[in-house]
């Protein structure tokens, strides 16, 4: 799945521009490298997001196209 989709189901960011936008500033990273809105992601990887001075990391548990609002915090773990 695409990250900026994964991003949205997943609700770690509740737009899909916005998460396009945010790969596109460099906030996002998949295993500690650059992303892309377009790059691929898969179970196991790490996503790292950087608002402002905050860094969180995420590691992916599930991948699903849709999912309901209160479903999407089984799509990953906080690290």
């Amino acid at each position: 799945m695409r990250l900026d989709k994964y991003l949205k189901v997943s609700r770690i960011i509740k737009r899909r521009t916005v998460a396009k936008e945010a790969c596109e500033k460099g906030m996002v990273q998949i295993n500690d490298k650059p992303a892309k809105s377009s790059s691929e992601v898969k179970v196991g990887d790490i996503l790292t997001l950087t608002f402002g001075e905050k860094v969180v990391k995420y590691r992916i548990t599930e991948i699903k196209e849709h999912v309901l609002k209160n479903e999407a915090k089984e799509l990953y773990e906080s690290i």
